[in-house]
């Protein structure tokens, strides 16, 4: 039996759009048991913390890239590494902070936001803000601790999606209690 239907088919492109199709089915059916958009967030977030605490591994391994030096060479590592390896865009990443403790991610085409509208009702949803548990939790592996949150989403009307990451520390490294 030949493949002849899949030829000339991208399949990154096709596993690209089930996964968006996937992820807004996630997101309905939270919708559907959470009812308020407040905790649909907080879920989002949470999912995406989980994913990030065990992405980071997954990212350093295949990246090679080692520790970097300060708040700017994280910026670049994530807009141009991370993002591209996992969701295959690269963001731009502007409106630095006078003090370069904060940035912003501008993502022109968000393949979450694939084939999405916000159903009426429900416009404090942040759709996409399982990426802000990523990031939030793949710098707290690294020993970075930030805030990331959603200042613009195309979904809501915006010109362009904009994620804002703001350096709050450096996390010493800490051994458990009992383990000398």
């Amino acid at each position: 039996m030949s493949r002849q239907g899949t030829r000339g088919v991208d399949q990154r492109k096709v596993n690209g759009e089930l996964f968006s199709l996937t992820y807004g089915a996630l997101v309905a059916q939270l919708l559907k048991d959470y009812e308020d958009d407040d905790e649909v967030n907080k879920q989002l977030e949470k999912m995406g913390y989980n994913i990030g605490v065990r992405l980071i591994e997954d990212f350093l391994a295949r990246s090679n890239v080692g520790r970097c030096n300060d708040f700017r060479e994280t910026a670049d590592v994530i807009s141009k590494l991370g993002f591209k390896m996992y969701l295959g865009i690269q963001p731009v990443v502007s409106n630095w902070s006078a003090a370069g403790d904060e940035f912003s991610l501008l993502i022109e085409n968000n393949p979450l936001t694939d084939f999405v509208e916000l159903p009426p009702g429900h416009s404090q949803l942040c759709f996409s803000n399982i990426l802000c548990g990523v990031l939030k939790a793949a710098l707290e592996m690294v020993q970075m601790e930030v805030d990331v949150k959603f200042v613009q989403d195309t979904l809501k009307g915006d010109n362009i999606t904009e994620i804002r990451l703001k350096f709050i520390k450096r996390l010493e490294d800490a051994i458990p209690v009992g383990e000398d």
